[in-house]
């Protein structure tokens, strides 16, 4: 049956957003489940519509993405009366977000401690490159910062000898929006319950190491001594490189060329899923030579079976084997780029591109989806202080005379 249009998730809750370009992230996942997000900006922007490329018809795809769904409203906290507006909104909000450098709010008077005072039960969530406390909390930064803090990108060097940054996925700044949103949404039962908010801090830094968690903690394994934390029994109890790092020279786990100038990745590591891929080849006498340890067995530095399948790789196209692969119960992924990824059937039927006519520019729309319903398209991003008077009025309750009389302050810019 059709999906059916039904009441957000998150309708109701109610978040007031400080935030300057990519971390105001966090508040997109919660846009886009139906929660009202407030940006309160200063009157010259979020400059985050200038920032980046590409620039669509003269606003930038970061700020098309990040902010969209949200409402804008334009108040200069510089100003008493900017203050108080800012507090108002406050008083009734369930969420405060601080996406900025620590402290930026609490030295206008409008911290955390402030305005508890007001709203006891307020969730609030500051987030920033380096967190609120150590040696690096007062640094500036941009989102790469976090990834190579962290040891995800390594400087790569041209044939000039000049260093570059590789193509790679930002983490950093793309997860920890993830988390930031998680702990704010429990923050918001907990207040519901209790009456009591919560202050809570994160960092994308400390998101970008914790998202590769499995090779800090091996290396920190690796320091007890070799008769207590070993490699696993498919190598012998030899300790492997952590991570990925350890599969380069893998066989049974690994990339490989198709017909078509294309690659799939290989993934027959358990002896049961390399049985499967052996006889459906017609290859019995491969596993019968080869037949690996039960689990994790990636056949490493094996050059003599990487060659025969080599050969056997290359006489299928990349879409041919991933209908194997399905076929007889053998693990192969297909291999994208960023730019053919739309192409593929999988992206097609999961993620449909929210159209360019409704955001202003293509864009995929949050992979949580609701079973038999569906989520309402986002809005567009706003242009600065699009909707202060609409939120103003309708919140607030101010009229025309409170409102003309904020403009003459200079509070609304």
């Amino acid at each position: 049956m059709p999906a059916s249009p039904a009441r957000s998730p998150l309708a109701g809750v109610r978040v007031v957003e400080c935030s300057m370009l990519g971390p105001a992230a966090i508040t997109t996942h919660l846009a886009d489940l139906g929660a009202d997000v407030i940006k309160v900006e200063s009157p010259a922007g979020d400059y985050i519509r200038r920032m980046t490329w590409p620039i669509v018809e003269g606003v930038s795809l970061m700020h098309l993405h990040i902010n969209r769904g949200k409402r804008s409203v334009v108040l200069d906290l510089r100003t008493p009366e900017g203050a108080d507006v800012f507090r108002d909104l406050v008083r009734d909000a369930d969420v405060v977000i601080e996406a900025m450098r620590p402290g930026g709010l609490a030295k206008r008077g409008l911290g955390y401690a402030n305005l508890k005072e007001i709203n006891p039960r307020l969730v609030w969530c500051t987030i920033s490159g380096y967190g609120m406390t150590g040696p690096y909390k007062d640094m500036p930064s941009h989102g790469i910062a976090y990834d190579t803090w962290a040891g995800l990108v390594k400087p790569e060097t041209d044939d000039e000898g000049f260093c570059y940054i590789p193509e790679h996925p930002s983490t950093g700044i793309n997860a920890a929006p993830v988390f930031g949103a998680l702990g704010v949404l429990a923050g918001v039962i907990g207040a519901r319950e209790t009456g009591v908010g919560y202050q809570m801090e994160i960092a994308q830094s400390d998101v970008a190491a914790s998202m590769d968690w499995l090779r800090s903690e091996t290396w920190k394994a690796y320091e007890r001594p070799d008769d207590e934390v070993t490699g696993n029994a498919s190598d012998n109890f030899e300790r492997r490189a952590p991570g990925t790092a350890g599969m380069r020279d893998g066989v049974r786990y690994q990339f490989y060329a198709t017909s078509d100038d294309r690659h799939v990745l290989f993934m027959a590591s358990e002896q049961e899923f390399w049985k499967n891929f052996c006889e459906g080849i017609g290859r019995p006498e491969v596993f019968e030579r080869w037949p690996g340890s039960q689990y994790g067995d990636h056949a490493k530095g094996n050059r003599e079976l990487q060659a025969i399948l080599r050969d056997v790789f290359l006489t299928r196209t990349a879409v041919e084997w991933i209908a194997f692969g399905n076929e007889h119960n053998t693990p192969i992924a297909a291999v994208n780029t960023p730019k053919t990824i739309a192409e593929d059937p999988q992206f097609q039927d999961r993620l449909p591109w929210l159209p360019a006519s409704e955001l202003g520019a293509d864009q995929l729309p949050t992979p949580l989806k609701l079973v038999d319903t569906e989520l309402p398209m986002p809005t567009k991003a706003p242009t600065v202080g699009q909707h202060t008077d609409e939120v103003l009025r309708s919140l607030l309750g101010y009229d025309d005379e409170r409102l003309a009389a904020l403009r003459s302050s200079g509070a609304l810019g």
